[in-house]
């Protein structure tokens, strides 16, 4: 008896002991930048429909157009302290974005029929921008 308990304990001792712990720590290639717009830097369009802010941006290549994912967030009007994705809209002017080779373009239009002129925003707002990379397939 005493035999089979020490072959016992034996094999779970080696059993154990060959064990191997694997830490796996995985690298997160998203790159974020935050950046203020002030009320004065929305351009009124032409047509007085749309307001737009560009934000130009080396990190915002061809590349990142036609394979990345980019995420854009405003501050809250009301509450600075959080973020809303883009496109939303709130009190009644539609905010959304554009991505093109050199940046993005941030426009601020009324989704009013009676009133189609949107309103400028009359404090600072922050911006931030998650570029997600992704591997082309095809």
């Amino acid at each position: 008896m005493r035999k089979l308990i020490l072959l016992l304990l034996c094999t779970a001792t080696l059993g154990l002991a060959s064990c191997k712990k694997d830490t796996i720590i995985q690298d997160t290639p998203n790159r974020t930048y935050n950046f203020t717009i002030q009320p004065n830097q929305w351009v009124l369009s032409q047509d007085g429909l749309t307001y737009t802010y560009e934000w130009r941006h080396g990190a915002i290549d061809q590349v990142t157009v036609d394979d990345e994912g980019v995420l854009v967030y405003l501050s809250h009007p009301i509450n600075s302290t959080s973020y809303i994705q883009l496109p939303y809209t709130f009190n009644v002017d539609a905010y959304s974005y554009e991505l093109f080779n050199g940046g993005i373009a941030i426009d601020i239009q009324s989704s009013d029929n009676q009133d189609v002129q949107p309103i400028r925003p009359t404090r600072a707002i922050v911006a931030k921008v998650v570029v997600i990379p992704s591997l082309y397939s095809n």
